[in-house]
């Protein structure tokens, strides 16, 4: 049974429940922002499972308020909804029910539908707030985006952190405008069609200013830290800290509007207990879902090549709408860059690319020499819509030694190649802010930590995850920096030159899978791939009806010409990646028998009528 925890104010009055099992007495702290109430220290009621509660009259919204733990100094609601004065500071009384949406008309969107687009709120605009994003959303739709993906805002330390370092998880960051400016965000993109997704961390807590240890025991003493203290999923009190963490999703969605959440790093989430926190978490997510007729979507990240959190409930699964497609970025960066650091080591033919496209994973039960093991499963009963796919990412571009995006890699031509191989493979497609003008910006790893100690910590902790891509005579930036974090901005020159035509590209790219029947339903029997001269990767994405086109998407990563005959049929270019902008190629058609010379570096899409073409048998 949930139990709802924070402050919550009505016309006046508050009340106030937090979760303390191991201490004998909680006082209230709240000090009005009315001088002739001022500070006043009130006793709380003792409730069962070691929850406390209080209500309270002569609440104004806006009065700061904690709690004091047998006698102890007042510390911030760990469920608080606003530290407006950082991590430090005490909590502040807010009244989200009375927020003024506009978004009655909005029930959300599917998986299946989305083109994400993964944004920093810090360094997406010059501003760094959610206000300022609400000022580039015409720019979002005219790219043809309709889902954007934030990533973590709930409160750190300072005022800069790509916030998987989050330490009160019911508040949004001050610094980006607090739980006001997101909502304003949220209820813009729903007036304008587009929805938003959330990342969420309940694997580990940040490393500074938490104060959940005073409160109980919120973390697991028998699993060892990764990033940070992992959370007591599974041992004694563990009930209150699972019930914590699916009352902070129901609040996303619930009070916040948010539409969907990705969860970061599940495999991280150690639960050993017969009900998985996770597939309790989505139980909850699915019975709010039925009370508020809306669509609420829930994606993991996982590193396990496993199925779980998509196997329906009955299968003992967690039943996730979907999770991130690693393999699939892996296989593809590999070919257009050579990189073979680290865990890259795996990749790099374009046999794991094609098998990215037929069978989702490209270790499912095979051997992994990067591993030294057997790893992962088949994905193979699970629609393509499951999995979202990208060329770049938060992780794979800051967690480089030099945090350089694809742009400064490879040629102009490639990142066109890349482009269209994610975002017209069958999969869900997601953008990493700036790639759709071929930013060239860095996107480093950054912090604004107090404690000098940990934030040398930090720095050697960098420089040890950078072994396996070290290259003689790199370094990286001080992630303390605040220079660091300001060369992380976006320099917004998509109206210049190349960066121009790139972006008109990427909104080819776009229109093309939001306007193509294919796209519309189609599933493991209707898309085929192969491979012709090595170099040279081939799908066809088969329509469900007679009526439609066949789509045939053609990406040739090699440094030379390929010839390739073309299947039966009269086939119309749609797209020519090396033409595109300078070359009108609009009703250019080719029929049978045909030889397509293919540049270098090139991606073609070409469609055919059905009753034109003979089967692709494969």
């Amino acid at each position: 049974m949930r139990k709802p925890i924070g402050a919550f104010w009505n016309n006046g009055k508050s009340s106030f429940t937090v979760w303390a099992p191991l201490v004998s007495k909680v006082e209230l702290e709240i000090t009005s922002s009315n001088q002739e109430i001022g500070k006043r220290i009130l006793p709380m009621k003792s409730e069962d499972f070691g929850y406390w509660t209080l209500e309270v009259e002569d609440v104004t919204i806006g009065d700061r308020y904690g709690y004091k733990l047998d006698d102890s100094q007042a510390y911030p609601d760990p469920a608080s909804r606003s530290q407006p004065g950082g991590i430090q500071e005490l909590s502040e009384v807010i009244a989200s029910q009375y927020f003024k949406w506009h978004d009655q008309q909005w029930k959300g969107r599917s998986l299946s539908e989305m083109i994400i687009y993964e944004l920093h709120v810090g360094t997406f605009t010059a501003e760094g707030t959610f206000d300022a994003i609400i000022e580039k959303l015409d720019y979002l739709l005219e790219l043809g985006v309709n889902t954007i993906e934030l990533m973590p805002v709930a409160q750190f330390s300072g005022n800069r952190n790509w916030g998987y370092d989050g330490v009160f998880p019911f508040a949004a960051q001050n610094s980006y405008g607090g739980p006001e400016g997101l909502k304003r965000l949220v209820d813009a993109c729903h007036q304008k069609g587009i929805a938003v997704f959330l990342d969420v961390v309940y694997n580990h807590i940040g490393p500074e200013g938490s104060c959940m240890h005073h409160y109980g025991p919120y973390f697991s003493t028998k699993y060892t830290p990764v990033w940070g203290h992992p959370f007591n999923f599974d041992e004694p009190y563990s009930d209150e800290v699972r019930n914590y963490f699916i009352e902070n999703a129901l609040m996303w969605f619930d009070e916040c509007h948010i539409d969907a959440l990705r969860l970061d790093a599940t495999d991280h989430i150690l639960d050993f207990g017969s009900k998985h926190f996770l597939m309790e978490l989505s139980e909850e997510v699915k019975a709010l879902k039925e009370r508020n007729g809306k669509q609420y979507v829930l994606v993991a990240e996982r590193d396990l090549n496993d199925v779980t959190v998509l196997r329906s409930f009955d299968q003992c699964g967690y039943e996730f709408d979907g999770q991130w497609l690693d393999n699939f970025h892996h296989a593809l960066r590999t070919l257009a860059t050579n990189d073979r650091g680290h865990y890259y080591a795996d990749f790099g033919e374009i046999t794991h690319l094609q098998k990215a496209f037929e069978q989702t994973y490209v270790y499912n039960g095979t051997y992994s020499n990067y591993r030294k093991r057997t790893h992962g499963v088949s994905a193979q009963a699970y629609d393509y819509s499951r999995f979202v796919v990208f060329s770049q990412n938060h992780d794979q571009v800051g967690n480089r030694l030099l945090s350089d995006r694809l742009s400064t890699q490879v040629s102009f031509d490639m990142l066109k190649v890349v482009a269209g191989t994610y975002l017209l493979s069958p999969y869900v497609p997601l953008l990493f802010m700036g790639e759709e003008y071929a930013e060239t910006n860095p996107f480093y790893y950054f912090i604004s930590h107090y404690d000098l100690e940990l934030i040398q910590a930090v720095r050697e902790g960098r420089k040890k995850e950078f072994m396996g891509f070290q290259k003689e005579g790199m370094e990286y930036l001080d992630p303390q920096s605040e220079d660091t974090f300001l060369q992380s901005k976006l320099s917004w020159k998509y109206q210049e030159g190349e960066h121009l035509e790139m972006w008109n590209y990427y909104r080819k790219l776009i229109q093309i899978r939001k306007s193509h029947p294919v796209f519309r339903n189609f599933n493991r029997e209707n898309v085929k791939s192969w491979i012709e001269k090595d170099a040279v990767l081939l799908w066809s994405q088969d329509p469900i009806t007679p009526e439609d086109c066949v789509l045939l998407c053609i990406a040739n990563f090699g440094k030379s010409i390929n010839e390739i005959a073309l299947p039966e049929g009269t086939w119309e270019l749609v797209l020519d990646s090396q033409l595109f902008g300078r070359e009108d190629t609009d009703g250019i058609s080719l029929t049978d028998p045909v030889t397509v010379s293919l540049p270098a570096e090139s991606f073609l899409v070409y469609q055919c009528d059905l009753s034109n073409r003979k089967k692709i048998a494969m």
